[in-house]
């Protein structure tokens, strides 16, 4: 038989993405506040506060340290909403939000969202339901796109031969500080490698060739195999 749960029990969640951002306490104090001032206005009595300090939102919910709490509350039937500021403080994607918070739904458990949009949401209403599957197929929609715009760009500049991240080794950065250009004595190391691969070396042996002629990686030490594996890709 299922737990009696009073849905006035309540499970305050708070995430923080970098250890800065926990440590110095600013964000986790305004989620706190924010939380508070809604669970007065709801007449919710606090079961527990749980805060994922320094948590990308990147990882599943079950994966997290408070987000195992949580669902240990969950489960132990002494919790009948929980209550979170935004939808991404809680979960990574919108296939997370509806397939937990359905399972939370059939439990007799409410999920309350603080911001969306200017608004609040309230699961344990059909309407809730509705605009949080609403809001998180929109927040799907918002990542993809920003995740095309960025490819996009990233596109963009390595055809005009400006920097991406990293400089590949055999490149090096041009006065102006944006474009690459090549690196002579990267890439005759390059040319080297290649020849010696071609003619059969291991990638071990090609790295001790390398050495004994006093050519060494880009940041000094000892050539290991996926090193050289990896300049020639």
């Amino acid at each position: 038989m299922k737990p009696t749960r009073n849905p006035k029990s309540a499970v305050l969640y708070l995430r923080v993405s970098t250890i800065e951002q926990a440590t110095e306490g600013i964000s986790l104090e305004a989620q706190g506040q924010a939380l508070e001032a809604y669970r007065g206005m709801r007449g919710l009595t606090v079961v527990e506060t749980i805060r994922d300090a320094g948590i990308s939102g990147a990882i599943p919910l079950v994966e997290r340290p408070g987000g195992k709490r949580l669902i240990e509350l969950i489960q132990g039937g002494s919790v009948g909403s929980v209550v979170a500021t935004k939808l991404d403080r809680i979960f990574r994607d919108c296939a997370d939000c509806l397939v937990t918070t359905r399972g939370w739904d059939e439990q007799g458990v409410a999920l309350h969202l603080l911001d969306l949009g200017g608004a609040s949401i309230d699961t344990s209403t059909a309407m809730g339901r509705m605009f949080l599957t609403m809001a998180a197929g929109f927040a799907e929609l918002e990542r993809n796109l920003i995740r095309e715009r960025t490819t996009a760009a990233l596109r963009c500049k390595k055809s005009k031969g400006e920097r991406v991240g990293g400089i590949p080794y055999g490149f090096k950065l041009f006065h102006d500080g944006i474009h690459i250009v090549h690196n002579p004595d990267e890439q005759e190391i390059i040319k080297q490698v290649r020849e010696l691969r071609s003619g059969g070396m291991t990638l071990l042996a090609i790295g001790a060739h390398l050495e004994a002629k006093g050519l060494r990686p880009r940041k000094g030490g000892t050539w290991h195999p996926m090193s050289i594996k990896r300049i020639t890709a």
